[in-house]
Parts: structure tokens; sequence; C-alpha cells
């Protein structure tokens, strides 16, 4: 659902903290320990589709936009309890687009398959702290094992409800919530949650995301063991084991990411018969400005690995254009990254990665493969009048015997300014 906010541009931030301060006024902490940040993010995004799979023949989407995200936290009161309130405000304004080329994620889509010129949000969340232990509830962008934070498009998606996360001891964090709603990436309005399996979307919609789970870091926060639990109601539930570590070797730093998830179909089983294991594992080894990745993911089960839509995942081998969590799928990752900062130019990196898969059941009566190459260059302005300026390219080639191959581009240009 695409609902449009009568809230103009000059308005939008003005009025985010109009809406909180006049009740928190006379608390100093509340306003002396406040922060603001602005961002303002240009964003080009192409894809080209060829050997189209599916009966969306559309073999191109394109589009171009700017937007402006706006991000106020508060400080707290004074007591025992100490309130305060956060608030995000974000404007998406379109630069390009077209019926024909719509469909890119970073715009709403409207009935007619047009992109409307702009499309904006503001939402506030009330918080409310004792200790280390912290109360929220509104407008939530939680980043979880099991709900990631999925910044990947014009403007992030948020959700509605409660969380509280709790530090009281050192290095346990421990985290629950209950989501009822959220705004997609591409949209102003709220809706329920819905599921995706592997790249699926699925139609059901659930009436709730519930989460509960922790991490605890150890060994000098060298070693982190995470155990999750999350159940998007009616439609699945998922149960999630990790562990991170680093080791230094003389002038290396040896990395591994390890990851299970088991997946069920849960309650009125809206999407069918959910049955998914995924286990992925990703090593690292970094010298100076060089990181080398090899990894390996394998999905089991009966069905394709499940998230709620539209987010990507923390499997180790999901990329940004194929997700290799299809049903039965194999996959095997190597990947570079160099930071040349250790040439004497810091703010500039860059990434290039392969990934292939085979096995995957794809119900056509063959085996499913599949291949993606990403390269990824990165640059922040580091001085002058243009400090913290960022560009970022992203040129992406996916190929597949099962699914739509896609060329994809990707030219981001970002700055963001501490308002206070």
């Amino acid at each position: 659902m695409m609902q449009k906010v009568s809230i103009s541009r000059l308005t939008l931030a003005a009025g985010m903290t109009s809406m909180i301060s006049p009740a928190f006024a006379a608390d100093a902490g509340f306003i002396t320990d406040a922060t603001a940040t602005l961002q303002a993010r240009n964003y080009y995004f192409s894809r080209d589709f060829s050997d189209i799979v599916g009966p969306n023949q559309q073999s191109k989407a394109e589009e171009w936009g700017q937007g402006f995200i706006l991000n106020f936290r508060s400080g707290y009161t004074p007591g025992t309890v100490g309130f305060g309130a956060d608030a995000i405000g974000q404007l998406g304004i379109k630069l390009d687009s077209s019926r024909d080329r719509s469909g890119t994620g970073l715009l709403p889509v409207g009935s007619d398959g047009r992109a409307p010129d702009e499309y904006s949000r503001m939402g506030v969340a009330l918080k409310a702290k004792v200790s280390k232990t912290e109360l929220k509830v509104g407008e939530l962008q939680p980043n979880l094992p099991v709900l990631t934070f999925s910044d990947i498009r014009l403007l992030p998606p948020t959700y509605q409800g409660v969380s509280i996360v709790s530090n009281e001891v050192d290095g346990l964090t421990l985290q629950g919530g209950r989501l009822r709603s959220t705004s997609l990436r591409n949209e102003a309005g709220d809706d329920r949650m819905r599921a995706m399996l592997g790249r699926t979307p699925q139609a059901a919609f659930s009436d709730a995301f519930n989460y509960a789970g922790g991490d605890y870091a150890f060994n000098g926060k060298r070693t982190s063991f995470g155990l999750w639990y999350a159940q998007l109601e009616d439609i699945y539930n998922q149960s999630y084991i990790g562990l991170k570590h680093s080791e230094p070797l003389g002038d290396w730093i040896l990395g591994a990411n390890l990851g299970y998830y088991d997946s069920q179909a849960d309650g009125g089983k809206l999407a069918g018969n959910v049955d998914n294991q995924a286990f992925y594992s990703l090593l690292s080894a970094k010298r100076g400005g060089h990181t080398f990745y090899i990894g390996y993911q394998a999905m089991y089960g009966d069905s394709a690995f499940p998230r709620v839509f539209a987010n990507v995942s923390p499997l180790g081998n999901e990329v940004p254009t194929y997700e290799f969590a299809e049903r039965d799928e194999r996959s095997w990752q190597a990947r570079y990254d160099y930071d040349f900062a250790a040439m004497g130019w810091p703010g500039l990196i860059a990434t290039v990665r392969y990934i292939t898969s085979d096995n995957v059941s794809t119900g056509m009566g063959f085996e499913g493969t599949a291949q993606e190459r990403d390269l990824d260059i990165g640059y922040t302005v580091q001085s002058g009048p243009l400090k913290n300026v960022g560009i970022r390219l992203r040129n992406v080639a996916a190929r597949s015997n099962y699914r739509s191959d896609i060329d994809e581009n990707r030219l981001i240009l970002s700055y963001t300014l501490t308002l206070f």
C-alpha cells in the first residue's frame, strides 16, 4: 500500500523537532544530549534483463532519485527512568523514471505503472531508559540477524512496534520486540509484513513479527556468539546461531563468520510449507590494505530461505543481485577487498567478488546454476569544502540457467551533515 504523506520539503525537518521538543523542553538532558543529522543521497539504478524467465517480460529497469534522510535522537530526562524521543523524516524525489523502466525499488510504483514525483514520511519513537536497558515504542529500524537493516535503495525501510535492548552485562546485548507493520524502502505508508522465499515475494500478509535474542562478545571482543529466534506470525518461525572470530597471526588478521538458520512454517502456514535449513561460512585473511575472503553456503530442506520482504539477510553469500538462497542451492564465493589508505590514498576502497552455485531444485526438470560477479569502488573526500562527500559505483553481471540474466549498474552520491 503506497500512501502519500502531505509534508512539504521545507517543513519536513521543522515539523519533526516541533512535534517532540515542547513536551521535554524543560529537561536539559533531553536537549543538550540530542543529536541530529541530515543525509542527502543521489541514487542512479539500472538493471538490464536478458534471457528473461517468468511472466514479467520487462527488459530494463532504470530510475534516478534524490533522497533526504533527517535523523533526530534526543538525550534523556534526569532521574532513575530517563525519557526521550527519536524521529526520522524521509523525502524521496523522482529525477528520472518512466512506466516501461519502473520497478527498481528506488521509487513507488502507482496503479498506472508510473512513479510519483515525490514521496515522504515522518515517524517518531518514544523511549525510556533505566540503567543500560532501553525501551522504544513507535518508528523503529532494528538491525538483527533475523531482520537485517536493509538500507540498499534511495531511502531505508522502517517498522512500527516496540523494542527493548539491554546491555546490563558487559559484552552481552539482549534484544526483543514486536513489530506490527512496515514502511517499505519505496513507500510512504504503512502495511503489514509478508515474506520472501528465496527471490520470490509471497502474497500472504502477517499480523506481526516477533523476535528475541542476544549476542555475547568476549576474548577482548575478538569472538562473538549469537543466538536468536523470530516469528513472522502464521508464515514462518526461524532460529539462528552464529559465531564470529578474528585472530592476529603475525602481520595477518584471520577471521571467521559462521551461521546456521532453521526455518519452519508457522501457525496458519499462509505461505505454504516453509522448511529450510541454511548454513554459511565466510573466512577472511587481512594484511595491510588487502583482505581475501572465501565462502561456502548451503540450503537444505523443502523450501528456499525465508526472510521478511524486501530485506537482505546476513547469509555469507548473499550479494546485491542474486540471493543464492533457493531450494537446495550450494554456492561458493571468492572475494578481494583493497583499502587504498595503505598506499597513501585514504578514503578509496574497492571490492571484487565472484560467486557460483549449483544444485538448485528448479521444479522445471533440471538442476539450476547461477553465477555473479560484483565490482564496487567507493571514495569519501577527506578534506576541503567537499569533505565527507561519498561516491560509490557498483557494476554487476549475473547469469543463470533458471532465472533472468541481469547486468546492473548503480551510482550513489551521498553527504551527511551534522546539524547538532
